[in-house]
């Protein structure tokens, strides 16, 4: 387990300054809504979603109803889960922390399982557990410090934020550049591309992953072919 915790460290690095940072903005907003880091910290591990973490301080101080949560929950976080049909029978095969791994796949959690190497001596299923305690780590963490700085410090932290975008970015770029074919990172660009111009930018997001995963689906094979003739040919 240590070589699979200095392997998830290594490949979480990103994770934790994105976490950090972002977990800090919602204990910001937590102690200016008048929520102390005890709140910050049970949302952090209760919840552990970062834009639902935003959304659910709004509802929380506009006074919504059951139903107009459970809607608005349903309706931030249905990506996830069409993030874990890619890990269906791995998580089954983890068994007593298999609702630990559904509860923590985030999508930086999903996007570093999807692009890790993982090292040779290094169980793969401690591995992942790893990157996604760790992950989760960072991020109540982050919103911990981030409430107990709000009560003793005052400052503007206007685009904070900005920090979950660059961490998708690297980690975008990142495997563009190893992945033995970039086949899917294109078709993710143009995909979400195409969502955007035509559905804008709160209605994208969904249909996006739906055309990726369909043309993942259908072109499997044709692409299980070009990884497996990169990797004879010495790409990873």
């Amino acid at each position: 387990m240590k070589k699979a915790l200095k392997a998830a460290f290594k490949a979480t690095m990103p994770v934790f300054f994105g976490y950090i940072f972002v977990g800090m903005a919602f204990g910001l907003l937590c102690q200016r809504n008048g929520y102390n880091f005890i709140w910050a910290l049970f949302i952090g591990i209760g919840v552990y979603s970062g834009s639902m973490q935003f959304v659910l301080l709004n509802l929380l101080t506009g006074g919504a109803g059951i139903a107009e949560a459970v809607i608005t929950t349903l309706i931030v976080n249905a990506r996830y889960a069409l993030y874990g049909i890619s890990f269906t029978d791995l998580f089954k095969k983890m068994k007593k922390v298999r609702p630990y791994m559904i509860h923590t796949l985030t999508d930086e959690v999903y996007a570093i399982m999807c692009s890790v190497k993982v090292p040779l001596g290094v169980n793969r299923k401690q591995l992942f557990l790893a990157i996604a305690g760790l992950s989760h780590f960072y991020w109540v963490l982050g919103g911990v410090l981030g409430a107990i700085l709000g009560s003793a410090v005052h400052f503007n932290s206007k685009g904070i934020d900005f920090a979950m975008t660059a961490l998708f970015i690297v980690i975008f770029v990142d495997q563009f550049l190893t992945f033995p074919t970039r086949t899917p990172s294109i078709l993710g660009v143009l995909s979400g591309l195409v969502c955007l111009i035509f559905l804008g930018s709160k209605n994208m997001l969904i249909p996006s992953i739906m055309i990726i995963i369909v043309f993942l689906i259908v072109f499997k094979s044709r692409l299980e072919k070009k990884i497996e003739m990169a990797k004879k040919r010495g790409v990873r």
